[in-house]
């Protein structure tokens, strides 16, 4: 791009220029990579003076092109969002590529949305799909065997498909429920039709939870039109199976996917706070206890639906029956309540399905389930659960007191910080507190910080919503590592979803691209497009 006198300088200063010509002496500018040195008998100027040359120069330039967009009235355009200005000067500045300067800001730049091109296919509708590698020899892995050892930090590029896959299970959950909501009180459902993410998978049962407590009389006289909303049963999830034979030799063996959604209902929000612990019915050690709302979420049955619980069991074992011989996993996903139901889930699996084949679990911004008692259950029926976490999620520090706070791999770090002479006396708390609550299994911490597209202070919706939990999975390489930059997931659901909580630069962008508020509340594609690494 080729900047004439004419469009850069005020046409006062045309007659000052054109005086100094003759006594100016042409020098190379310190940015012109093709510039030869000259011979002079001046001392040789250090590096760090050559750099210092180099901001100087684009300082003053910074300067003349603001100076000059605020003279030139063409060179004004207004943003259709808010009415704030952009200038053509502005766009010039842009235009240098200050990474060749200072390779410290190649990341920034890689990331920047002066790359169009970039953030244009980002906010694409065309799906695009990723290659996904063959996990034959490894599947075991992926699925946890190890606790995914030596996977997470930095994060294996086949994992984050995997994560990734299994959350956009449970978007199609989302979206099964909210196209249907409602449930007659007078007949048993239908079969409903669910938009998988990944064809390869078939839907072979529905599944309702129940709650147990009811509203008062006095809601339906003050808000008689709630519909759904305070229903006792809703659909909750689904079952499906993978029926493609190239895709069961690309994971090492059929897998049976489990998918809950997170808190629809008023009756479901009254249940996730009835947070005092509770024996676990089937348990004969009194120790393990799991949340009140939570199991009553679980065990409890419909009018004409049965329990989640019955239903899991049922179906799990009419399909490892089905395809005995076969090799099978079970793989429970969720987000939010379905987080935690995903783990109570895999107990009534690993507990009541003979010959049951490797369970895990992949667990998206989860509340904690139960206490130190239940956490050893699970690790004793060998059930693994990989608990994908935001820093700024409420939800996952939820319910309990913070004493009973902290994973399975902080216990030891938290035992060492304790002083020996009031050991006994924390253990005497943990064990007797009735909100002495703990999580389970192996974590996956991601940072809403880490995202250049979101705000830093984005509020504690978009820190729980789903999409931004997968938008920060496809983004992140390790916890000492920026947002990779080559992150292909798209941009279009997290805008329609979380556009307050969107750096502005980037939602200008996007206007500038000519995609306009309306074509960005375009409605989901049935089948959600898998990041690629």
């Amino acid at each position: 791009m080729q900047i004439g006198i004419s469009s850069t300088l005020p046409a006062h200063n045309l007659q000052v220029v054109q005086t100094r010509r003759a006594s100016f002496k042409c020098q190379k500018s310190p940015l012109n990579p093709l510039a030869k040195p000259q011979p002079s008998s001046q001392k040789p100027v250090s590096s760090a003076s050559s750099t210092e040359l180099a901001r100087q120069h684009l300082s003053n330039l910074e300067k003349l092109l603001q100076k000059t967009n605020l003279d030139d009235p063409e060179q004004v355009v207004k943003a259709p969002s808010n009415g704030s200005i952009e200038t053509k000067g502005r766009g010039l500045l842009e235009g240098l590529n200050l990474s060749r300067i200072w390779p410290e800001m190649k990341a920034a730049e890689e990331m920047s949305p002066r790359h169009l091109n970039g953030l244009q296919r980002l906010l694409s509708k065309t799906i695009e799909y990723s290659p996904r590698n063959n996990l034959g020899s490894r599947w075991r892995e992926y699925h946890g065997c190890d606790d995914w050892s030596g996977l997470l930090d930095p994060l294996d590029e086949n994992l984050r498909r995997e994560v990734v896959r299994y959350g956009e299970f449970v978007q199609a959950a989302y979206h099964g429920f909210h196209s249907n909501p409602s449930m007659s009180t007078n007949k048993a459902p239908l079969p409903r039709h669910v938009a998988l993410p990944d064809r390869s998978y078939k839907v072979t049962k529905s599944l309702y939870a129940t709650s147990s407590v009811g509203l008062p009389r006095w809601v339906d006289d003050v808000a008689p039109n709630l519909g759904w909303m305070t229903q006792r049963s809703s659909w909750i999830g689904f079952v499906a199976v993978c029926e493609d034979r190239r895709e069961i030799h690309r994971m090492g063996r059929r897998d049976i996917v489990i998918a809950l959604r997170g808190t629809a209902t008023c009756l479901e929000w009254a249940e996730n706070f009835r947070a005092q612990l509770v024996n676990i019915p089937e348990s004969d050690e009194p120790t393990q206890k799991v949340e009140c709302g939570f199991l009553s979420l679980l065990k409890t049955p419909g009018a004409h639906v049965p329990s989640l619980a019955e239903s899991v069991v049922q179906e799990v074992q009419r399909l490892t029956e089905m395809y005995k011989g076969e090799t099978l996993s079970i793989t429970i996903t969720g987000h939010s309540l379905g987080a935690a139901l995903s783990l109570l889930v895999a107990d009534e699996i690993s507990s009541r399905v003979p010959h049951v084949p490797p369970v895990a679990v992949f667990s998206f911004g989860g509340p904690r389930v139960g206490n130190k008692g239940f956490v050893e259950r699970l690790n004793e029926k060998n059930v693994k659960v990989l608990r994908i976490v935001n820093n700024q999620d409420l939800i996952t520090r939820v319910p309990g007191v913070f004493i009973g706070e902290g994973s399975e791999q902080k216990q030891d770090q938290q035992e060492e910080q304790r002083s020996k002479s009031f050991a006994g006396v924390f253990k005497m708390l943990d064990d007797n507190n009735p909100l002495a609550y703990t999580h389970v299994g192996t974590e996956l911490r991601l940072d809403t910080k880490m995202s250049p597209y979101l705000k830093p202070n984005a509020d504690v919706a978009c820190c729980h919503d789903l999409e931004a939990y997968l938008h920060l999975v496809d983004g992140f390489l390790s916890s000492n590592c920026p947002f990779r930059s080559n992150a292909k997931r798209s941009l279009v659901r997290l805008l329609h979803d979380q556009r307050s909580n969107v750096k502005q630069l980037y939602t200008h962008k996007a206007l500038s691209l000519n995609l306009e508020r309306d074509r960005l509340s375009i409605p989901m594609p049935s089948c959600l497009p898998s990041p690629s690494g």
